[in-house]
């Protein structure tokens, strides 16, 4: 990042002294692609990092990257900087926040179950001392000579014992129902915690984390499986044109379609951006391939979005990298080659277009 701004501080005053513009060497390029796949990658860690959180973090970083782009002056890194520096030290403050909020909750519920032994230990106490008094009653009962005392002893004696047992049979069910309570409480926010986390917050589509441990899952199967990484064409070129408003509507109504047009069987999610990941299950190459011009035909077309003067119709189109499980293969390996597959795929469509 230093060496950037100083190269672009140097290139700025040279350029003023002497009237003429030096041309960019190559390492300027290279870096400044560097810098940019370290935000993206940056963004990619704090989503998975916090799901909750990461993809506003993922997706501000990539509008920085994008400005980069547009712009490439010492000014527009400065303020590139600053804008990393602001967005990085916000995401930190609030994940930080967010995860104190979960021990917190964590740290109610071991209270509740603390206090509800208590409750129970304090109980069986009490109950222990009207035994025992009831115990040394019938005792003395043997030192009675008269038929009518030792009768009403008895009795009363009876009487407290029965009603000592149904209090302690009330206060422990409930003790009982409220601890119950308390634990189907947590229980409910934390599935609504785990769902969220499992969810991509804009689409609806699983999340990247939870797509990750699909194709883990699958990999450790006996069963065939495919997997599909699908990214938009030329997405930027909407967000650039139109807004990102727009773009984030065009990203919903594709995942919406893309979910209407795959098997229930299948794991779809967002990867990341406009990427999505497509996990085949049970499924070889030859069906996979048939599965994936059936899906082309059905998400790409025309779209009609909001857009600030009112509908509109967007042609979207996608590219798409097919890669079959091999035997012994990682994850990162199946992707990589899907992730091949889907440049090769972007790169012919291309060189359609440019004909």
């Amino acid at each position: 990042m230093i060496s950037i701004k100083r190269y672009l501080e140097q290139t700025e005053t040279e350029s003023s002294g002497n009237g003429e513009e030096r041309e960019p060497s190559a390492l300027l390029p290279a870096a400044v692609g560097a810098y940019r796949s370290a935000l993206v990658e940056m963004g990619n860690s704090g989503r998975d990092a916090c799901p909750v959180l990461g993809e506003e973090l993922q997706r501000e970083l990539g509008k920085l990257a994008a400005k980069l782009d547009a712009e490439l002056c010492c000014k527009s890194v400065k303020e590139t900087e600053a804008g990393v520096r602001e967005q990085l030290q916000g995401w930190g403050r609030r994940t930080a926040l967010h995860y104190r909020q979960k021990t917190s909750e964590v740290k109610e519920l071991l209270l509740v179950m603390a206090r509800a032994a208590e409750s129970v230990g304090e109980r069986d106490q009490r109950c222990a001392q009207q035994i025992t008094e009831v115990t040394k009653r019938l005792k003395s009962i043997a030192n009675l000579e008269d038929l009518t005392q030792i009768r009403a002893s008895i009795k009363q004696s009876a009487s407290d014992l029965k009603g000592s047992i149904d209090r302690m049979t009330a206060e422990g069910k409930a003790a009982i129902d409220q601890l119950r309570a308390e634990v189907t409480n947590y229980q409910t926010r934390l599935e609504e915690a785990e769902e969220i986390a499992s969810r991509d917050s804009l689409t609806g589509l699983s999340s990247r984390l939870w797509e990750e441990g699909q194709i883990e899952y699958a990999l450790l199967a006996a069963a065939p499986c495919c997997v599909a990484l699908i990214d938009i064409n030329e997405f930027k070129k909407v967000n650039d044109e139109h807004g990102h408003m727009v773009g984030d509507e065009v990203l919903k109504q594709f995942a919406g379609e893309m979910r209407s047009a795959c098997r229930s069987t299948d794991a779809i999610g967002r990867w990341g951006g406009d990427e999505f990941m497509l996990l085949l299950n049970n499924c070889g190459m030859a069906e996979a391939k048939a599965q994936i011009d059936r899906l082309r035909e059905w998400v790409c077309g025309n779209y009609t979005v909001q857009g600030s003067s009112g509908p509109m119709k967007l042609r979207v189109d996608a590219s798409i990298g097919l890669a079959e499980r091999q035997p012994g293969e990682t994850m990162k390996e199946l992707v990589h080659r899907a992730d091949a597959e889907m440049y090769r795929d972007k790169a012919a469509s291309r060189a359609a277009k440019s004909l």
